[in-house]
């Protein structure tokens, strides 16, 4: 019984969300059941970072946290090696703080802060229009843990739960997020 109860509440997840599930589980869906396109306009299937731990960050160029770049290249650096996937998901939902395009976005991102991290399209992410990760963020953890504003901040464990939430004024080096880190890594 048990198993069907998981194949309904994946169709359920599906029909509501658009979530792409490859393996219902009792948990519920996974963080890496999701895809996106990448900046470059690629696929980017987050499975392809499963088992290991991911912080996906939704930014913006012309905001007040647009420093946290620096912050999150930081964080990459330090625990790619290790396993870490930092994903940066532009936005211009908060003000209109990213009006450009998916190139001034990359180009931005590459020369102002040396981002080498995997960057999406940018992307809706509150509200009715919101790609279905964040839906899945916002049915997991209540609409209130939807991102508020720009360098909105959540981790991903490496079975695909949500491990963490921060919001904006939470840097991505902050002893918070990096102990929640190397808990995950030491796994």
């Amino acid at each position: 019984m048990a198993e069907l109860s998981d194949i309904l509440r994946a169709a359920i997840l599906i029909a509501a969300f658009g979530m792409t599930i490859s393996t219902p589980t009792t948990a519920g869906p996974s963080g890496f059941g999701f895809t996106f396109k990448s900046i470059e306009g690629d696929e980017l299937p987050l499975s392809k970072f499963a088992g290991k731990p991911m912080l996906v960050v939704n930014t913006a160029s012309e905001c007040g946290y647009t420093p946290q770049y620096a912050d999150l290249v930081k964080l990459w650096q330090s625990y790619r090696d290790r396993g870490l996937t930092v994903l940066g998901v532009p936005s211009n939902d908060f003000g209109g703080q990213e009006p450009g395009s998916e190139a001034q976005i990359k180009g931005f991102c590459e020369v102002t802060y040396g981002v080498d991290f995997p960057m999406t399209e940018k992307q809706v992410v509150i509200g009715g229009k919101a790609h279905p990760f964040y839906k899945w963020i916002a049915a997991e953890l209540g609409e209130d843990a939807a991102p508020r504003w720009n360098f909105h901040k959540y981790l991903i464990g490496p079975d695909g739960s949500i491990a963490g939430a921060w919001p904006s004024s939470v840097s991505p080096t902050s002893a918070a997020i990096t102990k929640e880190i190397d808990k995950l890594l030491k796994r």
